[in-house]
Protein backbone atom coordinates (compact mmCIF):
# COMPACT_ATOMS: atom_id res chain seq x y z
CA UNK A 1 0.00 0.00 0.00
CA UNK A 2 1.24 3.46 -0.90
CA UNK A 3 1.28 6.23 1.70
CA UNK A 4 -1.32 8.14 -0.36
CA UNK A 5 -3.79 5.26 0.04
CA UNK A 6 -4.16 6.24 3.70
CA UNK A 7 -5.94 9.48 2.74
CA UNK A 8 -9.54 9.96 1.61
CA UNK A 9 -9.85 11.49 -1.84
CA UNK A 10 -13.09 13.14 -2.92
CA UNK A 11 -14.10 14.09 -6.46
CA UNK A 12 -17.44 15.84 -6.86
CA UNK A 13 -19.22 18.11 -9.29
CA UNK A 14 -19.18 21.80 -8.36
CA UNK A 15 -22.03 23.91 -9.71
CA UNK A 16 -20.14 27.01 -8.60
CA UNK A 17 -17.01 26.10 -10.58
CA UNK A 18 -18.81 24.32 -13.42
CA UNK A 19 -16.43 21.36 -13.26
CA UNK A 20 -15.32 18.42 -11.12
CA UNK A 21 -13.25 19.29 -8.06
CA UNK A 22 -10.98 16.79 -6.37
CA UNK A 23 -9.82 17.31 -2.78
CA UNK A 24 -7.98 15.43 -0.07
CA UNK A 25 -9.28 16.90 3.20
CA UNK A 26 -6.93 16.70 6.12
CA UNK A 27 -3.82 16.35 3.98
CA UNK A 28 -3.57 19.22 1.53
CA UNK A 29 -5.24 22.53 0.81
CA UNK A 30 -6.70 23.34 -2.56
CA UNK A 31 -7.80 20.85 -5.13
CA UNK A 32 -7.75 19.62 -8.69
CA UNK A 33 -10.30 20.97 -11.20
CA UNK A 34 -11.38 19.53 -14.55
CA UNK A 35 -14.16 18.41 -16.87
CA UNK A 36 -13.34 14.68 -16.72
CA UNK A 37 -14.09 13.01 -13.37
CA UNK A 38 -11.68 10.13 -13.92
CA UNK A 39 -8.86 12.43 -14.97
CA UNK A 40 -9.45 14.67 -11.95
CA UNK A 41 -9.20 11.63 -9.65
CA UNK A 42 -6.00 10.46 -11.35
CA UNK A 43 -4.44 13.93 -11.03
CA UNK A 44 -5.60 14.15 -7.41
CA UNK A 45 -3.87 10.86 -6.59
CA UNK A 46 -0.69 12.17 -8.20
CA UNK A 47 -0.94 15.47 -6.29
CA UNK A 48 -1.41 13.56 -3.00
CA UNK A 49 1.69 11.44 -3.69
CA UNK A 50 3.68 14.58 -4.52
CA UNK A 51 2.42 16.35 -1.37
CA UNK A 52 3.48 13.40 0.78
CA UNK A 53 6.91 13.35 -0.87
CA UNK A 54 7.37 17.09 -0.21
CA UNK A 55 6.38 16.65 3.45
CA UNK A 56 8.83 13.80 3.87
CA UNK A 57 11.62 15.67 2.10
CA UNK A 58 11.03 18.73 4.32
CA UNK A 59 10.88 16.59 7.47
CA UNK A 60 7.25 17.52 8.12
CA UNK A 61 5.07 14.91 9.87
CA UNK A 62 2.13 13.56 7.92
CA UNK A 63 -1.35 14.05 9.39
CA UNK A 64 -3.38 11.11 10.66
CA UNK A 65 -4.87 8.88 7.98
CA UNK A 66 -8.40 9.74 6.84
CA UNK A 67 -9.25 6.68 4.69
CA UNK A 68 -10.75 3.61 6.33
CA UNK A 69 -11.31 5.48 9.57
CA UNK A 70 -13.71 3.93 12.10
CA UNK A 71 -16.19 6.23 13.83
CA UNK A 72 -17.57 5.73 17.33
CA UNK A 73 -20.95 7.32 16.65
CA UNK A 74 -20.30 10.09 19.18
CA UNK A 75 -18.89 13.60 18.89
CA UNK A 76 -18.98 16.73 21.01
CA UNK A 77 -20.19 20.00 19.53
CA UNK A 78 -19.77 23.30 21.36
CA UNK A 79 -22.70 25.50 20.38
CA UNK A 80 -22.91 28.26 22.96
CA UNK A 81 -25.44 28.64 25.77
CA UNK A 82 -28.19 30.36 23.76
CA UNK A 83 -28.21 27.82 20.93
CA UNK A 84 -28.05 24.98 23.48
CA UNK A 85 -31.11 26.43 25.23
CA UNK A 86 -33.01 26.86 21.96
CA UNK A 87 -32.25 23.32 20.83
CA UNK A 88 -33.22 21.86 24.22
CA UNK A 89 -36.54 23.76 24.20
CA UNK A 90 -37.30 22.65 20.64
CA UNK A 91 -36.62 19.05 21.67
CA UNK A 92 -38.90 19.38 24.70
CA UNK A 93 -41.67 20.84 22.54
CA UNK A 94 -41.47 17.77 20.32
CA UNK A 95 -41.29 15.34 23.24
CA UNK A 96 -37.80 14.17 22.29
CA UNK A 97 -34.48 14.02 24.04
CA UNK A 98 -31.98 16.64 22.94
CA UNK A 99 -29.82 13.89 21.43
CA UNK A 100 -32.71 12.40 19.39
CA UNK A 101 -33.74 15.87 18.25
CA UNK A 102 -30.22 16.70 17.06
CA UNK A 103 -29.82 13.33 15.31
CA UNK A 104 -33.11 13.99 13.51
CA UNK A 105 -31.92 17.40 12.35
CA UNK A 106 -28.70 15.95 11.05
CA UNK A 107 -30.52 13.16 9.24
CA UNK A 108 -32.95 15.64 7.65
CA UNK A 109 -30.12 17.32 5.84
CA UNK A 110 -27.87 19.25 8.17
CA UNK A 111 -25.13 16.68 7.68
CA UNK A 112 -25.07 17.04 3.91
CA UNK A 113 -21.71 18.28 2.71
CA UNK A 114 -21.62 22.05 2.27
CA UNK A 115 -25.02 22.71 3.88
CA UNK A 116 -25.16 25.78 6.11
CA UNK A 117 -28.62 25.57 7.69
CA UNK A 118 -29.05 26.93 11.18
CA UNK A 119 -30.87 24.12 13.04
CA UNK A 120 -31.92 26.40 15.88
CA UNK A 121 -34.62 28.06 13.77
CA UNK A 122 -37.12 25.42 12.54
CA UNK A 123 -38.46 25.17 9.97
CA UNK A 124 -35.16 25.15 8.18
CA UNK A 125 -34.92 27.05 4.91
CA UNK A 126 -32.64 26.75 1.93
CA UNK A 127 -29.69 29.10 2.67
CA UNK A 128 -29.76 30.31 -0.93
CA UNK A 129 -33.31 31.64 -0.49
CA UNK A 130 -33.72 35.13 0.92
CA UNK A 131 -34.90 35.25 4.50
CA UNK A 132 -37.63 37.66 5.55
Amino acid sequence: MKAGDRYLKIVEWSEEDGCYVGTCPGLMLGGIHGDDETKVYRELCQAVDEWIEICRRDGQPLPAATAGKDYSGKFVVRVGAELHRTMALNALRRGESLNSYCVGLLREGGARYGREDDPSHPPRKNPRQSRK
